[in-house]
């Protein structure tokens, strides 16, 4: 019974060895992306940026202005305080405003509006009139022009080419585009224009000089900033990479040639660089990304070939060449993906400096021009409220700015001290009792 009992035990032993074994066999970036994870720091900028990029995909469909670059100016609600709310009637368009996809939304910054909104302190029905009083942008005690508008024009966009006409049974017939002659009662009209078209909107984060909603504004900024910041990245990692592994592989005149590149664009100031280029592209959304993209590329460059100037002396690099692997696969299968490592930490400190330049430029007025939204134009807008009680129309594109740049920055480090070699060998390596 004893010598049976003892190979019991033995047994368990081995499956809780085996276990635990198995238990450490997961590849390096299983161990990384767990010690990422316990970064608190680095989280927390992983959910700043993941905020951000939800804003910026999604879009218009959550602003609560999802006009094209929510630019729906009201110069009587010009820097109004946060929190300030106000009546607003919805008036429809007379003609067919089209619903475009998710997809060209996304891409163009939102969509037109079928309903022109006007701000009003109070509302009152004649008939087939509805009498508003214009909202003056004054305080309450200041009375606004009162206009008619018609029941059927606030809901409907109405053939201009057909006129209204009144029954005794107070119904009324118009023509509508794409549907044709409508009859509708007095009565109804008013209630749909009550239920449906007449709302208090909200300014969360108040208006500014030119009556727009600033939180929309904010939100829009976004797409411009992490589309810049993104694209930026893409074509300094695709010039950078390139480079930097030809020359550390090749070595020789090619490496020369290369490194002397590298040194003429390093010595030029990246933003005197990113001004010229932008002056030779033109101003525009798109002339950023290449302006941007074209600077950044020298520090990747340089990063990429002193890895690999390190791993192409290693054993499996002339394993690969004695079996016979060409040039190319052997830099892209095999030298590459050894070195992206402190290629993705550095990506992501030059994604907050793309984002700082793109601010600095939009505010010198060389970036994105209006009516696009962008932090640092916004900036530059409202500079001259720093001084009053305004001083948030420029303080919060700031925090904007300087919240997202903190996050990559954040993570960046994070990657930094998860891609560590020598800590995740150590958090890897199996602590197996002896048998």
């Amino acid at each position: 019974m004893l010598v049976f009992s003892k190979g019991i035990l033995g047994k368990e032993d081995n499956i809780k060895m085996a276990q635990q074994k198995d238990k450490y066999s997961h590849s390096l970036s299983f161990y990384a992306w767990q010690k990422l994870k316990k970064n608190k720091i680095a989280v927390f900028g992983m959910i700043v940026i993941a905020i951000a990029a939800i804003i910026t995909i999604l879009g218009s469909l959550i602003r609560p202005d999802f006009t094209v670059n929510s630019n729906t100016q009201m110069l009587e609600l010009a820097k109004k305080n946060p929190g300030f709310e106000v009546q607003m009637i919805r008036v429809r368009k007379n003609k067919e405003v089209d619903r475009p996809a998710f997809i060209w939304r996304m891409m163009n910054g939102g969509r037109e509006d079928e309903y022109k909104s006007i701000p009003i302190y109070s509302y009152e029905f004649s008939g087939s009139d509805l009498i508003v009083e214009v909202y003056t942008g004054e305080n309450d005690e200041f009375t606004g022009k009162k206009i008619p508008l018609k029941l059927a024009d606030i809901l409907y966009s109405i053939d201009s080419n057909n006129r209204y006409s009144e029954d005794e049974q107070g119904n009324i017939s118009f023509y509508v585009l794409g549907k044709g002659k409508v009859i509708q009662s007095i009565i109804d009209l008013q209630k749909e224009v009550v239920n449906q078209n007449i709302y208090t909107r909200s300014y969360w984060l108040g208006t500014d000089q030119f009556g727009r909603d600033l939180q929309s504004r904010l939100m829009a900024g976004t797409l411009v900033s992490l589309s810049v910041g993104f694209i930026s990245v893409v074509i300094s990692l695709l010039i950078g990479v390139l480079l930097g592994s030809v020359g550390g592989y090749f070595r020789g005149w090619v490496d020369d040639v290369i490194m002397w590149v590298i040194n003429v664009v390093w010595s030029i100031p990246t933003l005197l660089l990113v001004i010229a280029i932008t002056f030779a592209l033109g101003k525009g959304f798109y002339q950023i990304f290449i302006a941007v993209g074209l600077t950044m590329w020298v520090e990747v460059a340089r990063v990429v070939r002193g890895q690999v100037l390190s791993v192409r002396e290693q054993e499996f690099i002339e394993a690969g060449k004695a079996l016979g692997y060409g040039n190319a696969r052997i830099i892209i299968r095999h030298v590459l993906p050894n070195v992206m490592g402190p290629v993705i930490v550095i990506s992501a400190a030059n994604f907050a400096s793309a984002i700082l330049i793109e601010a600095g430029l939009s505010y010198l007025g060389i970036g994105v021009q209006p009516p696009m939204a962008s932090w640092g134009r916004m900036i530059n807008e409202h500079q001259g409220f720093i001084t009053t009680g305004k001083a948030y129309l420029a303080i919060l594109p700031g925090v904007a700015i300087m919240i997202t740049v903190l996050a990559f920055m954040l993570v960046g480090n994070g990657l930094r001290d998860a891609l560590d070699t020598k800590s995740i060998e150590a958090s890897a390596s199996p602590n197996v009792p002896s048998q």
